[in-house]
């Protein structure tokens, strides 16, 4: 699909992943919301609790460090523990460093007054920021997530992902909404696929996917067009209705 839309990855930190102890669904929820608003999604990656793979992995995916993508987000090690390292990685990625930030200081203080719990050592992790770095809001908790280059870093847990996720897709450079058509037939992909071929061919500027499924008749396909022009998807599919026949 042709598109001049801002690319974006989706990095996933945490050793929880990997092992399988956690479902990872925050990317599911981001992806949906980037392809809302026209941001093409073009790659998700895991890395575990590991300095230097997360390093890599935001150098490699960070337009503003030499890497492929125009936005990058992060999920998962911004916590309290010992083992919530993201903050660091990002600043050495990014050749800065991390300090307590004031107004996330503030955030916390005044979180922790209100539930008449104390601002300890743990907690005060959440307020260690890449200098040079701008806040996220939380509306959930008040621990911020940060932005900075073309990275921003955002909680695993995925409630407060989420609102960190509604609050800075609003700040972002957005493109044009994907456009997508479904048309379900009952037939094995393999007997369909020279049709969706041939019309691939006459609209390379689209998208055009097949997505077998078996159910309690039997087994169908599901066929899709994407892109950014809706008066060619539209064409698009009802070319492929008219080949294979509905």
């Amino acid at each position: 699909m042709q598109s001049d839309n801002p690319t974006a990855a989706i990095l996933v930190i945490g050793d929880e992943i990997l092992s399988g102890r956690t479902r990872e669904g925050n990317a599911h929820h981001l992806a949906q919301v980037l392809t809302a608003t026209g941001i093409d999604l073009q790659e998700i990656r895991v890395v575990a609790d590991h300095p230097d793979r997360i390093v890599d992995a935001i150098r490699a995916l960070d337009r503003t460090l030499g890497g492929a993508y125009d936005l990058l987000f992060t999920s998962g090690g911004i916590g309290p523990t010992h083992d919530d390292i993201t903050a660091d990685a990002v600043a050495v990625a990014h050749g800065t460093t991390v300090e307590i930030n004031d107004r996330a200081r503030a955030l916390l203080a005044d979180r922790c007054a209100r539930m008449g719990v104390e601002l300890n050592e743990n907690r005060l992790r959440m307020a260690r920021i890449p200098v040079g770095a701008t806040l996220i809001d939380n509306a959930v908790s008040a621990a911020p997530g940060f932005s900075i280059g073309a990275t921003h870093v955002m909680a695993g847990v995925p409630e407060v992902f989420r609102a960190m996720v509604a609050w800075l897709i609003p700040q972002l450079p957005v493109g044009r909404p994907v456009q997508s058509l479904t048309v379900e037939v009952r037939r094995g992909e393999s007997e369909v696929a020279e049709d969706l071929k041939a019309v691939a061919a006459d609209y390379a500027d689209l998208s055009l996917g097949s997505y077998p499924f078996r159910d309690d008749t039997g087994w169908g396909t599901n066929l899709v067009v994407r892109g950014l022009d809706a008066t060619r998807v539209d064409q698009a599919m009802a070319a492929l209705r008219a080949r294979i026949g509905l």
